[in-house]
């Protein structure tokens, strides 16, 4: 319909407008710079681009030291199996630790998805710019990505800043103030031989009365008991005579 509604006239411009920008397109693309890259004969001095996933690897420093902490979330996230962690606990200074064993990465299986690196909250995993993976062994394609006899890298302390070394200070030396201030304290007490008096209780004239009411049942009920207790004189009886004297 929407050719039929234009005449030919208005068809054959828009037929040359496309062919302009088609051929406007083609002359600009004609002098860019090329980036065919002449694989193999630049193996030496290619370099891929930034975000390109090769193989994935476990950095290393100089110490042989890794920030893998074999926690397994690299492993949970991969929808091939393709990572398979293994890790221990350890007794390190009474306090029991997860360290890495073996980092086993399966790389005929991977799909290169970047879930593992996505997933590793210590960024110690990464892919490499390695392309040329190409075995004749299916075996060759597993690889332990931790060095042998490497170990996880230890944290750096964090630097205290000025403010916050004089805070630390002023709160020190409050707390010695107040533990001192305690012991003083403490040291007048147990030198003082009279304890310290409590102010007396004020009651009312009724709570009085049924004070003294009480004391004077109390000493009734106890001179009771103490009549009770006590045994009378014995009488000597009448049938039996009084020994003579020598």
């Amino acid at each position: 319909m929407y050719y039929k509604d234009k005449s030919y006239i208005a068809g054959l411009a828009d037929g040359i407008k496309s062919v302009a920008i088609g051929l406007k397109t083609t002359m600009r693309e004609l002098f860019v710079k090329k980036i065919t890259q002449q694989y193999p004969e630049n193996r030496k001095e290619l370099v891929m681009f930034d975000r390109f996933r090769g193989c994935l690897t476990m950095p290393h420093n100089e110490k042989n030291e890794h920030k893998c902490v074999g926690c397994g979330l690299c492993q949970n996230a991969c929808p091939n199996d393709s990572i398979t962690v293994t890790s221990e606990m350890v007794e390190e200074d009474g306090k029991k630790k997860k360290v890495l064993v073996r980092h086993e990465y399966n790389l005929g299986s991977c799909m290169f998805c970047n879930l593992c690196v996505l997933a590793c909250p210590h960024n110690a995993i990464t892919f490499d710019q390695s392309f040329e993976n190409a075995v004749f062994d299916r075996s060759k394609l597993i690889l332990q990505l931790n060095n042998p006899g490497s170990k996880v890298a230890e944290k750096p302390k964090p630097q205290l800043t000025p403010e916050m070394q004089a805070k630390i200070a002023a709160a020190k030396a409050a707390k010695a103030a107040k533990a001192a201030k305690e012991t003083g304290t403490e040291g007048a007490e147990k030198s003082d031989d009279t304890p310290a008096t409590k102010p007396a209780r004020q009651y009312s004239p009724e709570m009085l009365a049924k004070i003294e009411a009480a004391k004077a049942r109390k000493a009734a009920k106890e001179a009771a008991a103490k009549a009770a207790t006590e045994q009378p004189a014995t009488e000597q009886p009448k049938d039996v005579k009084p020994e003579e004297t020598k």
